[in-house]
């Protein structure tokens, strides 16, 4: 809005081209300007800068609204809202619905954890007929770390979804709706995001998965300022994207240790407490952040955590804005990711963004069998 040309605001023709004359042609440069001036630099009196300035103020303004307009407004646009059930009941209850349409969405925890097995039961369920819950479509799915199994996938839908994969036919056309691409650096996936914009729109894709963003990125840079700039352009394109096509949107991410540089910079993350704490793996739990960054932390709409605590898997909503911070527990079995118990624990303070793995490499070769094939 700032970068809106004054020329088409509709001004009167006569004031519109004292600002051409002067090289003031957007809002932002007439408005960086205080009224005196842009008196002196026009040449026009203060009632003409001070009309101007109004309507320039007024064509580039936010709008604005009641809570109660915003709601009606929801209900009537509902065709362009709308989630990704999970088939988890209490995660699906606590989200409105499921993952969101229109927004990015993030699955981050440490390896073996179970971020790829949900990114699987996502890609199944949007590619399920309606009539079963799912979203009749196509799936893109960016597999950059090569873990996508097709027959894992071919699995969960058998387990789950007897009724429909057992129909001649059906598990080919279910499984030929997943489109896997597998970028091999940064700059392949860069080039392909364009493609990828396209196809959104030409063919019937409800879902995009990027497993795994931070995989994309840690190969090209170290922390430094290039890294961050690429960074900053795929996190306003992946953005774009979702708001552009109106589907849900998800990326996994990894964990890695917190440095003492960051320690206490941002009141989302843990304080460190190794000092305070004498076993080695619990001191090393207490310093896991998210990877990516602060800047990527607040670019996705929703951040659910999957870590591991006395070797029990959980789900966790760290980041939503529409729900409190949750805690599920849950396994993984030949069917997918199940929840045990569907009714979430609020959690507080430290615990929203923190990331267990206490007892996480005995689960890891417990599920062995449910790796990918």
């Amino acid at each position: 809005m700032a970068n809106r040309l004054i020329s088409e605001m509709g001004l009167p023709k006569s004031i519109a081209n004292i600002f051409a004359a002067r090289n003031i042609n957007t809002a932002k440069e007439a408005l960086s300007l205080t009224e005196f001036e842009l008196m002196e630099l026009l040449d026009i009196g203060l009632a003409d800068v001070m009309s101007a300035v109004a309507y320039i103020s007024e064509m580039v303004c936010p709008p604005w609204g009641t809570a109660l307009s915003l709601l009606e407004q929801r209900v009537q646009n509902e065709h362009l809202a709308g989630h990704l059930p999970t088939g988890l009941n209490g995660l699906d209850r606590a989200l409105c619905g499921g993952i969101p349409f229109g927004a990015v969405t993030e699955l981050v925890g440490p390896a073996g954890i179970g971020k790829t097995q949900l990114c699987l039961k996502l890609a199944l369920l949007a590619s399920l007929p309606q009539s079963y819950g799912g979203l009749d479509g196509h799936v893109i799915y960016i597999d950059v770390e090569s873990k996508f199994s097709s027959r894992r996938i071919i699995e969960i839908g058998t387990k789950s979804f007897p009724e429909v994969f057992y129909c001649e036919g059906m598990a080919q056309q279910i499984a030929g709706r997943i489109v896997v691409l597998r970028p091999g650096s940064l700059s392949e996936f860069t080039e392909s995001l364009q493609q990828i914009k396209v196809s959104l729109l030409q063919h019937k894709v409800k879902l995009l998965i990027i497993d795994s963003m931070a995989a994309l990125v840690s190969g090209e840079y170290d922390l430094g300022t290039p890294r961050r700039q690429l960074l900053g352009w795929h996190i306003s394109f992946i953005k774009l994207m979702a708001e552009f096509s109106r589907i849900p949107i998800v990326v996994t991410n990894q964990v890695r240790a917190q440095v003492n540089d960051e320690i206490g910079h941002f009141s989302f993350q843990v304080p460190r407490r190794g000092h305070e704490i004498g076993d080695e793996q619990a001191r090393l739990d207490s310093h896991l952040v998210a990877a990516l960054g602060i800047n990527w932390a607040h670019a996705v709409s929703i951040r659910l955590v999957l870590e591991a605590i006395s070797g029990q898997r959980f789900i966790k909503i760290s980041k939503s804005p529409i729900s409190p911070p949750l805690r599920f527990p849950y396994v993984i079995s030949s069917s997918g990711i199940s929840f045990l118990d569907d009714e979430g624990v609020e959690v507080s303070g430290p615990e929203i963004h923190g990331i267990h793995c206490q007892g996480h490499s005995n689960i890891i070769n417990f599920d062995k069998k449910y790796s990918k094939s």
